[in-house]
């Protein structure tokens, strides 16, 4: 699965261009102006539910209330920190890690012992976050700048990875679950909370870089997620598709070509993790 004509990097140049704005304005939205895609409003949102989807769906109000303020920039999907339990003592990882909201969130729950790493390829958004880890004292994590296809990451050094609605935006989602694959420990845990298409989308649609950037024409089918954890070597997948609410005006871009937020969760193999 290839993105837009004109090749990988002008994608990359797309979504960077997009997220950097995002991170010196503020915040808006994953995959609109002003609004999140899978309903609710821009920015931060102080009452979540399952149903304001993209900018605050699985964060409880005591979540959000424990944040540095500045770091949910309403760009999520889902609550990957939700999806597998993190334990004291862990190293986490997330993939696109933006300002850091599920970073801080998973840094709360492996506590001083453990130890959570951000990585975006953004330099405003780790900018951003870094800033917002130094001026809250959140000395157990930390914000790498890099592309979550090429790690900087050592091998089997973590035992979880995240990743909230970005992985769809990468050209090659292969590349990025074998990266996740080689990071992990024996044992290790994906959770990804991230959009689905829930039917094929057209090549016309795949060759929009403005469509791929928000968040809707470079999402894969359970099956092609599935497949790709596989020969990842992953074991235990299990690529659940959430919907959404087509009468959310803000969903329909989205619901017009299949995309609806799902979860995604899968195991590296020989570890003594359930």
């Amino acid at each position: 699965m290839s993105g837009p004509e004109g090749g990988e990097e002008e994608i990359r140049q797309s979504v960077r261009e997009r997220y950097g704005s995002l991170a010196r304005e503020g915040g808006r939205s994953c995959c609109g102006d002003g609004e999140s895609s899978f309903g609710g409003s821009s920015g931060e949102l102080p009452h979540p539910t399952a149903a304001t989807g993209c900018c605050a769906a699985g964060y409880t109000d005591s979540e959000l209330a424990s944040l540095p303020e500045g770091s949910n920039l309403g760009l999520g999907c889902g609550n990957p920190t939700q999806l597998v339990p993190l334990r004291p003592g862990e190293v986490v990882l997330d993939l696109g890690s933006g300002a850091g909201v599920d970073c801080f969130l998973a840094a709360k729950k492996v506590g001083p012992t453990g130890r959570v790493i951000g990585v975006d390829m953004t330099p405003e958004m780790v900018s951003r976050a870094r800033g917002l880890a130094r001026s809250c004292g959140r000395t157990n994590v930390e914000f790498r700048l890099g592309e979550i296809e090429h790690l900087p990451v050592e091998d089997a050094s973590v035992d979880v990875v995240l990743s909230n609605c970005v992985i769809n935006l990468v050209p090659d989602k292969g590349q990025v679950y074998r990266e996740a694959f080689r990071v992990l420990r024996p044992g290790g845990r994906l959770a990804v909370a991230d959009v689905l298409a829930t039917r094929p989308i057209s090549e016309e649609l795949r060759n929009d870089p403005e469509r791929w950037a928000s968040c809707s024409s470079g999402a894969l089918t359970v099956e092609e997620v599935t497949d790709r954890l596989r020969s990842a070597g992953f074991e235990s997948i299990a690529v659940s598709v959430l919907g959404g609410d087509p009468s959310v005006e803000s969903l329909q871009a989205q619901d017009e070509i299949g995309v609806v937020p799902g979860e995604v969760r899968a195991t590296k193999p020989g570890g003594p993790h359930p």
